[in-house]
């Protein structure tokens, strides 16, 4: 009976550290969305319901050691949904007529060409976000800035909001282990191959003793116990962003994203570059194999019917409506280990959209004819990125997976333009 009773007691002992432990998350998670509205800066903080807590726990996994250029990188990641901040002189390469031509009705005539394409006039709307002289003379001034201020606000508390000399800003992601920085990094420059400039400017950055880039904050950093010699990176800041839900036709109730499907007629100009922009996300993430998007909020459906009501993980617009993709660390490296858990839903995701932009599929077709996707994605990661050698590239076994991601894609696009383009 004492047994019993005591059994009884730690029962109870044990429930009541769980609700103490769910009540003090949610109220922890309430005063960080205070935090960030005070500061006038968003930032998706994680929610408070179960499903999210359930989602990241089953990423919690173990720490490796960082390995040289084309070393095989063996630890798994442990992913955050964090944010890249921003900054008000976010760059758009466009003019006032394009941007009332936005605001406008939309043209008479056809939305598709060429039976899976997105027409002209709508790319001609939609100009690159960073093009790659902006990123370019970017990264060389961010190289170069003093960081004098690191703070939180982009995320965990192991990613740091820094305060350039000049005023500038950036997100630093310092990792909690090399698979996060370095998928991060990989999948920018992959995005450039593709032409894709929905992703903010990004730089490596070492942590060593004598850097004068980190001189006057060393003391933070040795508080956050960032190690000597790390690398991290660091994404441009952006601000006035706002939160993207999953348009309809891409949840699981819906048909898909299709040339002939009737609602893209009642579209405004301003949804129809939206759902421009989702193609080009879908088919990033899919090569990647980034869970920690769209795909996760497909996983999480089994236990929250209303997750597609809610905001994107990592994807964000700004108010000319551009969307951001954002923290990327969950591509390429980690995504590629942990692939046979999440590919029937990468696959689900890539099979809902038969609509492309000409100008992504055609870098799809030239990386899939030529079959070099490890050759040009790590001479342009090398010749882009000084530390490049520090960071390390992929094994040969991921760079294999992407090229047959790559095939994948290809093939799929195909498929679409077979099924559509005599309609």
């Amino acid at each position: 009976m004492r047994a019993v009773t005591a059994n009884l007691f730690a029962l109870l002992f044990l429930c009541a550290l769980a609700s103490v432990f769910y009540v003090w998350s949610a109220l922890e998670s309430r005063l960080e969305r205070h935090k960030r509205r005070f500061s006038g800066s968003l930032h998706q903080g994680l929610p408070t319901d179960l499903s999210t807590k359930t989602f990241r726990a089953l990423l919690a996994v173990p720490v490796a050691q960082r390995p040289r250029l084309g070393g095989r990188l063996e630890a798994h990641n442990l992913t955050d949904q964090t944010v890249s901040a921003g900054s008000p002189d976010y760059h758009v390469n466009g003019d006032n007529k394009r941007s009332a031509r936005r605001e406008g009705p939309v043209k008479l005539g056809s939305l598709v060409e060429d039976g899976i394409f997105w027409s002209e006039w709508l790319e001609d709307l939609l100009p690159e976000q960073f093009t790659e002289e902006y990123a370019q003379a970017w990264r060389e001034r961010a190289r170069t800035h003093r960081v004098v201020k690191l703070e939180p606000g982009c995320g965990r508390i192991s990613n740091q909001l820094a305060t350039f000399a000049d005023g500038t800003k950036a997100c630093v992601r310092y990792g909690i282990n090399a698979d996060q920085v370095q998928g991060e990094t990989l999948t920018y420059y992959l995005a450039s191959l593709l032409g894709i400039t929905n992703l903010p400017p990004l730089i490596l950055s070492q942590l060593s003793g004598g850097s004068e880039q980190w001189d006057a904050v060393r003391a933070r950093t040795d508080g956050l116990q960032w190690s000597d010699g790390a690398v991290v990176s660091l994404t441009k800041w952006v601000s006035n962003l706002t939160g993207v839900v999953t348009p309809a036709p891409l949840r699981p109730e819906s048909n898909g994203l299709h040339p002939v499907l009737l609602e893209l007629r009642n579209k405004t100009t301003a949804e129809l570059l939206e759902l421009m922009q989702w193609t080009d996300l879908i088919v990033l993430d899919y090569l990647t194999a980034n869970f920690d998007r769209l795909v996760s909020n497909l996983f999480s459906l089994q236990w929250d019917s209303r997750v597609m009501e809610r905001d994107t993980n990592n994807l964000l617009k700004t108010p000319r409506g551009d969307l951001l993709f954002i923290d990327n660390e969950a591509g390429l490296v980690h995504g590629f280990r942990v692939l046979n858990m999440w590919e029937k839903y990468h696959s689900t995701v890539l099979s809902s959209v038969c609509v492309f932009r000409k100008r992504t599929t055609q870098r799809v077709a030239e990386l899939h004819k030529r079959r070099d996707s490890r050759k040009r994605l790590l001479e342009l990661y090398r010749d882009s990125e000084p530390l490049s050698l520090e960071l390390g590239f992929l094994s040969d076994e991921h760079a294999a997976v992407l090229q047959d991601r790559i095939d994948r894609l290809y093939k799929h696009i195909l498929h679409c333009r077979g099924k559509y383009s005599q309609l």
